[in-house]
């Protein structure tokens, strides 16, 4: 259904646009194909990824562990893995009104 998240043979692949920096850390949407993800540490020794990471974990219910970035880790176009097979990363955007 969705084009920025599939299902693979190690759980969840979802593909983010980050946008480090910001005020506050939240889903803003989506970016084309990917989920569109404000960070708000800076892009500076992978504490950005860190905290999207942390973040998505967080949205999902799942320990840190859980969530790591297979592709992108220098670039605003991320792919995230989830290996929690029973996730749902539909949970990560908000419901539009």
């Amino acid at each position: 259904m969705s084009g920025w998240f599939r299902r693979t043979d190690d759980g969840w692949g979802i593909r983010v646009h980050a946008q480090p920096g910001a005020k506050k850390t939240a889903v803003a949407g989506l970016h084309g194909e990917s989920l569109k993800v404000r960070v708000a540490a800076p892009p500076v020794e992978g504490k950005a990824n860190d905290a999207l990471t942390a973040f998505v974990a967080k949205a999902l219910g799942l320990p840190r562990r859980a969530v790591s970035i297979v592709k992108g880790e220098s670039s605003r176009e991320k792919v995230l893995l989830v290996t929690e097979a029973t996730a749902d990363p539909a949970r990560l955007l908000p419901e539009e009104s």
